[in-house]
């Protein structure tokens, strides 16, 4: 039961700095946490949006969220807004939080389902305060003092800029012990009796010895792949995009809205990422159906305003590596595989990861019957994630291109495939242990993309048309009201938390 004092990370970026800055506060200083980064490789750095969940680890390390948004030019995030998706001309909300208020033991969406297919009821997004609130651009936190009221249901995540959250954690984290090392690393160093990394090489010679080793080197996997050759899982041909052109603009003169845009296009989908001093705007696509040149004119094209820098190009494979943990190695990020930004999910991977680790912080013998619970528990997680991030592709009417016939025609995992088929029987949803997407998502979405159910609960109909009109009636309308009390997004921001560039101007 020896203990392990020693840990190394390997990389910097957000994935890195989440990791030592999580590490540097739970662990004391009896503790040795080192982090390798080199400048000159950079790191990815797109990943500007979040989902609630992120509260939870900023809380953890009991972060001052005004000072957080300030210092990262952050904004506030309720949802996501889909565009063409299910069809040209179509879009909905994907909102966090939840969705109208239950009555008895049945979900507020049968109701709602009902009066819906009588063509009695509202658009669903008129029922949640978040989408409500994002179709009006409006923000707030939520209240504790009104606990029967939607104000008191606002979930909400945030966008922020990815360079200055890591450069945030790293003040963190060093503040609290963590040495950084600047530096590449050339060569892996495995113990000959068991295959462990006992330590990496520096360009130049320099060893880094350690006893646990968390590889955050992103796509190249320099410890989880290329040393300890675990393997990869390939999910091309569920996920089809394998690039992505990013690039940033000014912000124009549109409101500042409170959630991310996705818009499909020819071959892929188009992000929209509001910041305080800027816009994020990527192109996630398939090589297959289009060229990266066609790809970047088609995202210059659709900017809010001028380009910022020249767009960067961004080549990956969806998939996961077959095992996270291996030997000695935690991957962490993007060198633990890659899920497409579409539901804002690769900083919240990070987070459970780091999660997960505490969790399971091993000995120094390294119990394998622990190592083989936390990468069940990441298949478990990345598995259900992936699964919803193909129902946005698969279920659609789409057909005007070749890469939507493919999406709306490809067979599915057996896993969504009984999910759709008991949404579509009566609009039932049933969360799996501790996915990570709950009831609310999946009725968004499914409902989002054109997955129909045939009818609703049985236990609906002990209520009388009128009495379900009413409660419907009276949620949209509290809802409606709370929304016009609000304040408008930008309002909020530059009360609680402008940047200082933005708020001296």
């Amino acid at each position: 039961m020896q203990r392990i004092t020693r840990v190394v990370i390997v990389g910097g970026g957000t994935a890195g700095w989440m990791v030592a800055a999580a590490l540097s506060k739970v662990l004391t200083r009896e503790y040795s946490i080192t982090l390798i980064e080199s400048e000159e490789i950079g790191t990815v750095g797109v990943g500007e949006g979040t989902i609630p969940m992120i509260k939870l680890y900023n809380n953890a390390l009991e972060l001052d969220e005004a000072d957080f948004v300030r210092r990262t030019k952050g904004t506030f995030k309720l949802g996501i807004h889909f565009v063409d998706w299910a069809r040209r001309g179509a879009s909905y909300f994907h909102g966090f939080g939840k969705i109208g208020q239950d009555l008895g033991l049945v979900p507020f969406h049968q109701y709602w389902l009902k009066m819906h297919q009588a063509g009695k009821a509202g658009p669903l997004d008129d029922y949640s305060i978040n989408t409500a609130a994002a179709r009006e651009f409006k923000f707030m936190r939520a209240v504790s003092d009104r606990p029967n009221s939607p104000l008191a249901d606002i979930a909400y995540a945030y966008h922020f800029d990815a360079f200055l959250y890591a450069r945030y954690l790293r003040e963190y984290a060093e503040a609290r012990g963590v040495r950084r090392i600047e530096g590449k690393v050339v060569d892996v160093a495995l113990r000959g009796e068991d295959g462990f990394v006992e330590a990496v090489v520096l360009e130049g010679g320099r060893r880094i010895e350690g006893q646990l080793f968390v590889d955050c080197s992103g796509f190249r996997g320099l410890l989880i792949e290329q040393a300890l050759k675990t393997g990869y899982v390939d999910w091309t041909h569920w996920l089809p995009c394998d690039r992505a052109v990013a690039v940033p603009c000014a912000s124009g003169d549109g409101p500042l809205t409170p959630y991310t845009r996705s818009t499909a296009r020819e071959a892929g989908w188009q992000w929209r990422i509001p910041l305080q001093h800027r816009i994020g705007n990527g192109y996630v696509f398939s090589s297959r159906h289009l060229s990266e040149d066609q790809a970047t004119a088609t995202l210059l094209a659709h900017l809010d305003g001028e380009p910022l820098a020249e767009p960067r190009v961004l080549r990956f494979v969806t998939g996961k590596r077959r095992k996270t943990w291996n030997r000695n190695v935690v991957a962490v990020g993007l060198a633990s595989g890659f899920m497409e930004p579409l539901e804002s999910t690769s900083i919240h991977l990070i987070q459970s990861a780091i999660a997960r680790l505490t969790a399971f912080f091993p000995h120094a013998g390294f119990d394998q019957a622990d190592i083989d619970e936390f990468n069940a528990h990441a298949d478990f997680e990345v598995d259900r994630i992936r699964d919803f991030l193909i129902l946005h592709y698969h279920a659609t009417e789409r057909d005007d291109t070749p890469f939507w016939n493919e999406c709306r025609t490809m067979s599915v995992p057996e896993s969504l495939q009984r999910r759709m088929e008991l949404f579509r029987s009566n609009g039932r949803v049933f969360r799996e242990a501790n996915e990570l997407f709950a009831e609310p998502s999946w009725v968004q979405v499914m409902h989002g993309q054109g997955v129909h159910p045939r009818g609703y609960h049985a236990l609906v109909d002990l209520y009388s048309e009128e009495k379900i009109a009413e409660y419907l009636d009276n949620v949209r309308g509290v809802i409606a009201n709370c929304v016009r009390a609000m304040p408008r997004h930008e309002a909020f921001i530059a009360r609680h938390c402008a940047a200082a560039a933005l708020a001296a101007a």
